[in-house]
């Protein structure tokens, strides 16, 4: 059920309702537990019924696991590893065979992806290893621990939860914040807004360009890769914010996901920002396992491509994700080796003070260099495969030869200035008109706006402080926008696929 669809709209505010009415009138919390269970089993039977199965497959060893892991620690490590190859083995068997059998000439097997498995194991294995780890007691519960691996609003796109911070609020008897439920719902607003209006617009332009690699300009697949760089934060954040704030509204939290990645100075400043759930779940759970920064220079730096080679390889089942996640792992470790030199120049330079830091003028060219790093990850993250990819980047190397077409062409044929020549000459393979592409460029502006003002402050304590009518004139700009572009196109949420 996504949560752009008008099953959603009708689903939520029927659970919501449900949900107070239980928490007002019910003593304790289990009435509330087994109708938000309920709610996020029907939610997930949406996509398909049998996909249930294999969630509460998961469910069932996890918790089975972690109740054994205390039972018996002596075969604690054993149990451990029992539950790991059960869960992984499911992931594999879904996500990637069919990947591997192609690779091996093998027989291929029709199965469907079930939507949200990486997310779900993920979540469930995290529980596993902290029981293990002993930083977390077995919930002996079951209702309790499958409303934590199933709770709706972060099943199927994140963010992946730890069981620290949402077992114990599932235990709390809810309660009624009127601040609370407006804060959450202004969140999914906006969730709303940058997945119909900003993602799903650019994602017009993006899909045609990068559906004919072969027959697009460089400066096509140019623009398209920074429409892409927009659409897929727009998206997931679009997505995160949603989640995030659904189960505001119900009284719970769940840990932020996006924290301005586009504004980070540096691949691992931006890696603290983007995804910060599976970051710092990879951290957690694989990097530091491997021992981290506290080993061998060479073996740091074997640790950083690892990990994030699993990161790649989580998203999807295809080289170039592999490609995706190895080039990020080597931005990584470049960052690591080089900053003891990059800081001598800078403060040679006089770029950096050895007391203040960086100086603020420089900063900015740090942001657009971490910017064009990324975007040179998300060819390969959007390319339909390893070929397409490495035969965009050999297409950007016609970029000045189109670009000395397009001043070729103000001077003969037109007088519209060479960006928008440029645009004329794509529009023969995108089939994209200017109109549109100037709408996108208005939106762009509207999402880096928003992102500069609050990007030391919560967005919604900053609206909540402007007058009445600025208040409610921000809010019938957002709907009336959700509702304008919803009518024009409908896409699923990117991450849904992972």
């Amino acid at each position: 059920m996504p949560f752009n669809s008008v099953h959603f709209l009708l689903f939520f505010p029927a659970v919501c309702v449900s949900y107070a009415f239980l928490a007002a009138k019910a003593k304790g919390s289990r009435p509330s537990q087994c109708l938000l269970l309920a709610a996020s089993l029907y939610f997930y039977a949406n996509w398909k019924p049998a996909y249930l199965l294999l969630i509460l497959t998961s469910v069932v060893i996890t918790w089975l696991a972690g109740l054994g892991m205390e039972r018996f620690p002596g075969r604690k490590k054993a149990v451990l590893i029992t539950s790991l190859v059960l869960n992984l083995a499911i992931l594999f068997f879904f996500k990637y065979y069919n990947w591997l059998a192609g690779t091996a000439s093998l027989p291929l097997l029709n199965v469907a992806l079930p939507v949200g498995i990486s997310f779900y194991t993920f979540q469930a294995v995290g529980y596993s290893i902290d029981v293990y780890r002993g930083t977390l007691r077995a919930e002996r519960d079951f209702i309790t621990y499958a409303l934590f691996v199933t709770f709706f609003p972060q099943l199927v796109a994140g963010p992946i939860e730890r069981a620290e911070n949402l077992l114990p609020q599932f235990k709390a008897k809810p309660g009624f914040d009127y601040r609370r439920i407006t804060d959450g719902l202004k969140l999914m607003a906006w969730g709303l807004f940058l997945k119909i209006v900003i993602a799903d617009r650019m994602a017009v332009y993006v899909n045609a360009v990068y559906r004919y690699v072969d027959d697009a300009y460089g400066t096509a697949l140019l623009l398209a890769t920074v429409c892409f760089a927009v659409q897929v934060y727009a998206d997931f954040a679009g997505y995160s914010g949603i989640a995030i704030g659904a189960a505001q509204v119900l009284g719970f939290r769940l840990m932020k996901n996006f924290d301005h990645p586009y504004f980070s100075a540096s691949v691992p400043e931006f890696w603290r920002r983007w995804h910060i759930s599976l970051s710092s779940w990879l951290r957690d759970y694989i990097y530091i396992p491997l021992g981290g920064s506290r080993v061998s220079r060479p073996r740091h730096y074997l640790n950083l491509l690892t990990t994030f080679l699993i990161s790649g390889i989580w998203h999807g089942a295809s080289w170039h994700f592999v490609a995706w996640g190895a080039l990020h792992g080597i931005f990584m470790a470049a960052s690591r080796l080089t900053a003891p030199v990059r800081r001598k120049i800078r403060l040679a330079l006089g770029l950096e003070d050895s007391e203040r830091g960086i100086r603020r003028f420089w900063k900015p060219f740090q942001v657009l260099t971490t910017f064009c790093l990324i975007c040179a990850g998300w060819v390969f993250f959007r390319a339909p495969g390893l070929s397409q990819a490495l035969k965009t980047f050999r297409k950007f190397r016609a970029i000045p030869s189109e670009l000395a077409m397009a001043e070729q062409a103000l001077y003969t044929e037109s007088d519209t200035g060479p960006f928008l020549t440029i645009l004329m000459m794509n529009r023969k393979v995108t089939g994209v008109g200017l109109d549109f592409m100037f709408v996108n460029a208005i939106l762009c502006f509207v999402l880096f706006s928003v992102s500069f003002i609050t990007r030391h402050r919560d967005g919604r304590e900053l609206v909540n402080g402007l007058p009445l009518i600025a208040r409610w004139t921000l809010y019938l700009a957002l709907i009336f926008g959700i509702l304008l572009f919803r009518s024009l196109l409908e896409t699923e949420f990117l991450y849904f696929q992972f």
